[in-house]
């Protein structure tokens, strides 16, 4: 296993988002522009787990998830992030009524 980089050009921005979410896998994906338009369109299309806006790797922080969607939705795929912190947590529930002593 290791990390594999895709990196393709598209005429549109349609066409760029539409080969993303034709493929396979959808762990992460990032755009490079200085469009805000462009960048909240990639962002709200774009069917994948994490999405990086003018950086080079989606999900930087250790304290993010990192998980992705379609073939890329494997195993213990939020690991990291609240998740983690949700999978090893048990939750308990505590309803207390007190009574003034008589």
């Amino acid at each position: 296993f290791g990390p594999v980089v895709v990196i393709l050009k598209a005429d549109t921005l349609d066409e760029a988002i539409k080969i993303i979410n034709d493929h396979q896998y959808g762990k992460g994906a990032s755009i490079y522009t200085q469009s805000g338009y462009w960048a909240r369109r990639f962002k709200l299309e774009t069917e994948v787990g994490v999405i990086g806006i003018n950086v080079g790797i989606p999900a930087p922080v250790a304290s993010l998830p990192f998980g992705g969607m379609r073939g890329s939705f494997y195993g213990d795929i939020k690991g990291q992030g609240r998740a983690a912190i949700n999978f090893f947590t048990e939750e308990k529930i505590v309803t207390e009524r007190y009574w003034p002593e008589l």
